[in-house]
């Protein structure tokens, strides 16, 4: 009898938070069909919701480049320059997208982190991520991703820092949250004095849905490193091109200055 897997708890799990969506690209010619240790990538497999499209000359050639234009795509070609430019040469991809239809664990997320690992090691060059707007070449996934073995929400989401019209203020803002079918954060107009307790508050919302809580509209802000007297609300929509999903919008109250 196969080992059991562990279980990717999700210990605050309710009902009503929303359904999580997964979106990976991997770029290279991929032997889907090769056959995956259970136990070695810790995944049974594909979830349930998920489907695997591979592309390449033979069919819709044009997939795999539509994935190297923009901004991301220029950031990695300076950042990985080696990397990008056997990436650029690639005419397949491999694309995993879908709804996991049981998201009560997170056992979803540890058999796609396996499955995704198994393809980069069958063929694949970089993985992909749009939600975190990411590439990640394959070792850096397998140690940041892989090799933990456990969740670690804020492994897969990102905190972006943006400036505001008043150059004293910022705005943070995440993405990748979708994954856990919760959403994204909004933080506007932060000043200095507040940049540290408002990546806590990130941190602790990415990591208090990831894991399954709800939050409910109007929460206030609750947290010894900011004052008192935030407030949460639910914003947004799935079409956002800022998150590429809802968000909560927090308001908070500025200490005088």
């Amino acid at each position: 009898m196969a080992a059991e897997l562990k279980t990717w708890e999700r210990p605050h799990f309710a009902d009503g938070g929303g359904t999580p969506f997964l979106f990976y690209v991997l770029l290279g010619d991929i032997n889907a069909a090769a056959p995956m240790s259970r136990s070695k990538y810790r995944s049974s497999g594909i979830p349930d919701g998920v489907e695997v499209l591979q592309y390449g000359p033979g069919g819709h050639p044009g997939v795999a480049a539509s994935f190297r234009e923009g901004y991301l795509w220029d950031q990695f070609l300076a950042d990985e320059p080696e990397l990008a430019e056997v990436v650029a040469q690639c005419e397949h991809c491999t694309i995993l997208r879908g709804e996991p239809t049981d998201s009560t664990t997170l056992n979803y997320l540890r058999d796609i982190v396996g499955m995704i690992t198994f393809l980069a090691e069958n063929g694949g060059h970089v993985i992909y991520d749009p939600f975190m707007f990411r590439w990640w070449p394959i070792k850096d996934w397998k140690e940041q991703i892989f090799e933990p073995a456990e969740a670690f929400p804020l492994r897969h989401t990102v905190t972006l820092v943006s400036a505001e019209d008043d150059p004293s203020l910022k705005w943070f803002h995440t993405r990748g949250m979708r994954k856990f079918g919760r959403p994204d954060i909004s933080v506007h107009n932060v000043p200095a004095e507040l940049e540290a307790g408002v990546t806590d508050l990130c941190n602790r919302l990415i990591e208090f849905q990831a894991y399954g809580k709800v939050i409910l509209d109007g929460q206030s802000v609750s947290t010894a490193s900011l004052p008192g007297g935030g407030v949460i609300r639910h914003a947004g929509d799935l079409d956002d091109p800022d998150f590429n999903n809802v968000h909560l919008d927090i308001t908070l109250r500025h200490p005088a200055r």
